[in-house]
């Protein structure tokens, strides 16, 4: 029930934020589309399982989601600053970092947050570890990579998934 639930409200969320209207027809469109939609896909994909429901999970997303967007903006100016002077040394190498992520959608998130921050690039997930291209490898040391890369994406990732 609680994957149906997320998935309805994520798709009528989405629904209203692609028709920038709240006009009946639009509500009333969307209801049926989110309701169709999340009910063939949350039987099947129950995607949202290990997500947790309370208070404290739901202030770390929004911290998350904030914490994401500063990274972002760090690692673009970082890269464009070596674009810009190539003088700059880069580094460039393949590290293994280690996740204490239970979840299979918590460790997806962390390596889709790593990749999206550039720089850095998810090569591949085995159990608890993932392979990181990494821009610029400051350490090949796990537990020093997984600091740099990881740790602060995943101190939020581990109360909101587990």
């Amino acid at each position: 029930m609680k994957n149906f639930i997320i998935s309805f409200l994520l798709i009528m969320a989405v629904w209203l934020l692609l028709n920038a209207s709240l006009s009946q027809a639009v509500l009333f469109s969307g209801i049926f589309v989110a309701l169709v939609t999340a009910l063939f896909f949350s039987v099947k994909h129950p995607v949202f399982r290990d997500i947790k429901i309370n208070p404290k999970a739901i202030v770390y997303i929004l911290i998350f989601t904030l914490v994401f967007i500063k990274e972002l903006i760090k690692s673009n100016l970082d890269v464009a600053k070596r674009v810009i002077s190539p003088s700059i040394p880069i580094n460039p190498g393949i590290v293994e970092i280690k996740t204490n992520l239970k979840s299979g959608i918590g460790r997806m998130i962390l390596a889709n947050s790593i990749t999206l921050t550039p720089g850095t690039l998810t090569v591949d997930i085995k159990d608890g570890s993932l392979f990181i291209h990494w821009i610029d490898v400051l350490s090949s040391d796990k537990e020093t990579a997984t600091r740099e890369i990881a740790g602060k994406f995943e101190k939020y990732l581990e109360v909101i998934y587990g």
